[in-house]
């Protein structure tokens, strides 16, 4: 590799090109950041997706196949600077997916990766910038082999890659969520990745006062769902003995039955450890979909990753009552402001809002990865 001697730096009008744009997380990064960009080329194969992104940012882009898309338009590539984001489907590399993985002709959802190497062989000019997202089991051993292919690729285009993966929470929203960002520049450039910073903000800055009912889940699931005494199984492999759960444990569930809340009072939620059990606090994320199943399912302060699912997410309330996310939380936590949501509710199902919420990348996080690129 040749040895790199500057910090690239965008000083020229931008052309933003999005390849499976969503709606327009990238976008919105760039516009709280002032950069003066345009919204060149938007290719989005879902109508609801393409329908939110036109409702956000004011535009009239229809839907595209990129299996379909000829090339990319690229013209005047010393007047302008164009960056192409690919937040290409995770279905196939995620935990929770199909894991068939991202090969060229596999013919899965992660294989369109490589509709992005038609487009810029095909294309007359390169852009300047690469920006990828994915999840962190892109790297993982089982895709490794996979991941290295595409920045060889990239390499011998010309491009020098870098890339890192970084977490919600280090960068000002209360959600512990890992995705892996890859920059390309075109050139002998660097870049550097922004530093993580200590979160000031809690899962309860980001909710609602006042919530609907339908929201809560009944006081018999939550006694299911923190119900430790009758569980037999296995955990990490080790044979689990019915719970018999410590002193304090008791105590805490008991007062809360009784209406009084100490302090310390809490619900006991189970997980797949050795201990087998997780202290909920007020204000504390939980994972309610199988928790005895999962490891990490309470978050002190903060979320789990969100998904596109309703059913997986909740939160321990004041009166140690839990319930489920609202559409409107779930983009705070994407690194939404309230005035975008509203546009972004007008135009939707609340189906579709958490499939887009938990389809997106939080935007706090593209913020501070673009902002290396001007400054």
């Amino acid at each position: 590799m040749l040895e790199l001697f500057e910090k690239y730096k965008i000083t020229r009008p931008v052309r933003l090109i999005e390849l499976f744009a969503g709606y327009g997380s990238q976008a919105l990064a760039l516009e709280r950041l002032g950069v003066n960009f345009e919204h060149h080329q938007v290719v989005e194969f879902d109508k609801y997706a393409i329908k939110t992104y036109n409702a956000l940012h004011n535009t009239n882009f229809e839907t595209q196949d990129i299996t379909q898309i000829k090339e990319l338009d690229i013209e005047d590539p010393y007047k302008y600077e164009y960056i192409l984001t690919y937040s290409f489907p995770c279905t196939d590399l995620s935990l929770a997916g199909k894991r068939g993985g991202m090969s060229k002709g596999s013919g899965t959802s992660s294989g369109l990766l490589w509709e992005v190497e038609r487009l810029l062989l095909e294309s007359k000019n390169l852009p300047h910038v690469l920006i990828m997202e994915n999840v962190p089991a892109i790297h993982s051993v089982k895709f490794n082999d996979q991941f290295r292919l595409w920045q060889d690729f990239l390499a011998r285009l010309g491009y020098n890659n870098q890339w890192q993966d970084l977490n919600a929470k280090d960068y000002g929203i209360p959600q512990n969520r890992v995705r892996t960002f890859m920059v390309s520049i075109l050139g002998n450039y660097e870049y550097h990745f922004p530093k993580p910073f200590e979160l000031k903000s809690k899962l309860k800055d980001l909710l609602d006062d006042d919530v609907d009912e339908r929201y809560f889940l009944s006081d018999k699931a939550i006694k299911t769902l923190s119900d430790m005494k009758n569980r037999n199984g296995y955990i990490r492999g080790l044979k689990f003995k019915p719970f018999e759960p410590p002193y304090d444990v008791v105590a805490a569930t008991v007062t809360t039955r009784s209406g009084q809340r100490p302090p310390d009072n809490y619900l006991i939620i189970p997980e797949a450890t050795n201990l087998g059990y997780a202290k909920a606090y007020d204000g504390d994320g939980i994972y309610i979909n199988r928790p005895h199943q999962k490891r990490g399912v309470v978050q002190k302060g903060m979320i789990q990753t969100l998904t596109t699912s309703y059913n997986d997410f909740g939160v321990v309330t004041s009166d140690l009552k839990i319930r489920k996310l609202t559409p409107r939380e779930t983009f705070r936590l994407m690194g939404l402001y309230d005035k975008d949501i509203d546009k972004i509710i007008d135009v939707n199902s609340n189906a579709q809002l958490y499939k887009q919420a938990g389809n997106s990348i939080v935007v706090n996080v593209l913020e501070h990865l673009f902002g290396e690129l001007f400054i």
